[in-house]
């Protein structure tokens, strides 16, 4: 073996030699002529290719498709101990109000920043001092962007929609 050092041959049993076979000579099958060899040749542009097993590429429903997805994300990802940490389910009653309190924290959308650029404009146009004014609290959202602010005790409310699955989703 490779790891013995130079000059000590390795010691081992012997394998013994193999018995000497009498070969017998196999009577020769008969071959009937009227029976033609005609080997076929798969190669590309040859003969049919022999029907083979194709369930890897049927295009499954998609129920099937989502729950080979699901199986494999489980495996795959960890909730981040940070949002593992949020079990109290809420009542419906407590749930419309949460989505009125969330309502008001709406991230801005392109009519309303252009609605707040052009009020600053106007203002800087009349002269009064442009201060950049402060952001207002918004909602985050993504699990990267509330996994971070969890850790870091930015957060005031956490809030996880109880059908998300899995919840990196």
């Amino acid at each position: 073996s490779y790891l013995q050092p130079k000059g000590k041959k390795a010691k081992g049993k012997k394998v013994a030699p193999a018995p000497a076979v009498v070969k017998k000579q196999e009577a020769k099958k008969v071959v009937n002529p009227l029976f033609e060899k005609r080997p076929k040749n798969f190669g590309i542009g040859q003969d049919i290719q022999p029907k083979r097993d194709l369930t890897r590429f049927v295009k499954w429903p998609r129920y099937i498709r989502l729950q080979r997805q699901r199986s494999i994300l489980y495996k795959r990802l960890k909730v981040p101990p940070a949002i593992n940490q949020f079990t109290q389910a809420l009542d419906r009653q407590t749930a419309t109000q949460l989505l009125k309190l969330a309502h008001k924290y709406r991230p801005e959308n392109k009519q309303e920043k252009k609605q707040r650029l052009l009020a600053r404009a106007e203002q800087k146009a009349a002269g009064k001092g442009d201060a950049p004014t402060k952001r207002p609290p918004v909602l985050r959202a993504g699990i990267n962007s509330v996994t971070t602010l969890v850790e870091n005790k930015k957060a005031q409310l956490v809030v996880i929609a109880h059908d998300v699955d899995p919840i990196e989703v």
